[in-house]
């Protein structure tokens, strides 16, 4: 290891040891109970409510997943998506989260989604809770496994350590950090790594742009690219048999452009559908200390969004420009803000850069890995299991389940060729299909009924699974983003299943009634 690694290292290091000092510094007040725990007492203040839900809803697909895609593809895919996510997050912020805040509130003071599902529409034998936990548990699995391998090809890449290894190593860290601080050194934490993720994207493509010869040079190269910089067409990288970019004459070669079409535009801007259903973001708007706070972290979280997503696509464009043909396959592509990083800054900054990296995916796997823990603990084990558990038995079985689904987090994350923004797409078309229409319509319509959702959820977390597995490989026009149809699919299930079925029950229907007029909880 050179002396320039070494300093890398160093800062990780520095960054690191920061992190798990404020997860002992909230271990006790974490223990003190399990909705201090999962929770952190409903005691997160705007700012943190807002940075901490953008940071662990963006995880490292920001800084390598989506730049990789946009270095690899061009603009139109990577920046549909990015406007569908901007759109999705807005919306979410603004007609979602006061409405839950308060709900889940007068809804048994629900702690857990799966525990606020249950109790929105009283069940007395916890089937929904059960279902939910269940999708939470396999969604979140898969989620937390691109965080790992992010972990590998982040280390794997700075250090030339083996992929698996510096995986695992990653792994242990973040499960031991979720273990000793819960949902509010998380909360806090990632308040802290929001704000270095944002200064990481912004040097990065400051120093980028400047080595390339500026916007105009950078956009020039763009243009030179059949279908590259385009909103409506998107380039086609020339590959060999082993999905490797051709190269002539040391530069990439590409096919003519291929069609963006009104179809694909759709299926892209799908992603902003996700948002109704994600539970680490969803999870902040039930623990703000005030539903009033909300305004102010909605504007906070939305201005966050827009600038990172924003230049985390143009930082793909920009290192097209300066290294044309360093990253010849769409794995590697998602590797080209580390390149940037470390071949135009000093190795301490650059560590520090990296950081961001790292702080986008402990954020979010710390996230993904306390919400799992959390519907299997205290919706599944205390809530049908055993019913006069106490917290302390709740706690040691999540935190059991925590090392579960990391170990399975970790046979899934072994493949060194997987896509980060392929396996993201799949978790986030889960949550987004399985919760997000359930949660609209059980916050904003009083017609629907327990028979409704179950069905709901059931009807879009399977057609995740059948659309991306049986439908979407037919190609042409079936081949849209999984979310898309399953979403619309729930929503029909449970307009139609609420409507065939009894009515909610008049107690149901006056607590809705006081939710909608703001009642105090």
């Amino acid at each position: 290891m050179d002396a320039g690694s070494i300093q890398v290292l160093l800062a990780m290091a520095a960054y690191m040891a920061i992190v798990v000092g404020i997860g002992i510094f909230f271990a006790r007040r974490a223990n003190q109970s399990s909705e201090n725990y999962f929770l952190g007492g409903r005691s997160l203040g705007p700012w943190v409510t807002a940075m901490s839900a953008e940071a662990s809803d963006m995880s490292g697909w920001l800084l390598m997943g989506l730049p990789g895609v946009a270095y690899w593809l061009g603009l139109a895919d990577a920046a549909w998506t990015a406007i569908g996510l901007a759109l999705g997050t807005y919306i979410n912020w603004l007609i979602v989260s006061k409405r839950l805040r308060r709900y889940s509130e007068k809804a048994g003071n629900a702690i857990t989604l799966p525990e606020f599902f249950s109790n929105r529409f009283r069940e007395e034998k916890k089937v929904l809770m059960t279902i939910s936990a269940v999708f939470i548990l396999i969604f979140f699995t898969v989620y937390a496994s691109s965080c790992l391998v992010t972990c590998g090809k982040l280390f794997s890449t700075l250090f030339g350590a083996p992929y698996v290894i510096m995986m695992i190593l990653g792994a242990v860290f973040v499960l031991v950090y979720t273990i000793i601080g819960g949902f509010l050194a998380e909360s806090a934490s990632d308040f802290m790594q929001s704000i270095v993720m944002i200064i990481a994207l912004v040097m990065v493509v400051l120093a980028g742009t400047a080595a390339a010869g500026g916007i105009s040079a950078v956009v020039a190269n763009a243009k030179s690219i059949p279908g590259f910089f385009e909103f409506f067409n998107i380039a086609s990288p020339s590959l060999d048999g082993n999905g490797v970019q051709m190269v002539a004459n040391n530069a990439p070669v590409f096919g003519g452009a291929g069609s963006y079409g009104f179809i694909s535009i759709i299926s892209t801007l799908a992603w902003g559908l996700g948002y109704f259903g994600m539970p680490q973001v969803l999870l902040r708007f039930m623990a703000i200390r005030k539903e009033s706070e909300l305004t102010s972290s909605r504007r906070i979280a939305i201005v966050w969004v827009v600038i990172s997503l924003s230049v985390a696509v143009f930082i793909g464009i920009v290192g097209r420009a300066l290294y044309p043909v360093a990253l010849s396959t769409a794995a590697e592509a998602e590797n080209v803000f580390i390149l940037l990083s470390t071949r135009l800054l000093p190795p301490l900054l650059a560590g520090l850069i990296m950081s961001g990296i790292l702080a986008a995916t402990i954020s979010s796997s710390d996230s993904y890995l306390l919400i799992a823990a959390s519907s299997l603990a205290k919706n599944i084990y205390q809530g049908l299991l055993k019913k006069d558990a106490s917290d302390k038995e709740v706690m040691r079985v999540s935190r059991i389940t925590l090392l579960v689904i990391t170990l399975v987090a970790i046979l899934i994350a072994l493949d060194e060729k997987s896509v980060i923004f392929t396996i993201v797409s799949f978790a986030w078309a889960g949550f987004g299909a399985t919760f997000g229409p359930l949660m609209l319509f059980s916050l904003f319509w009083k017609r629907i009924n327990r028979a409704g959702a179950m069905a709901g959820m059931l009807g879009g977390g399977c057609m995740v699974f059948f659309w991306k597995l049986v439908i979407r490989p037919l190609g042409g026009g079936w081949n849209i983003y999984e979310l898309l149809p399953a979403f619309l699919f729930s929503c029909a299930l449970i307009v139609i299943v609420s409507f065939v079925t009894e009515p909610p029950s008049k107690e149901l229907q006056a607590e809705f009634d006081e939710v909608k007029r703001g009642g105090v909880c």
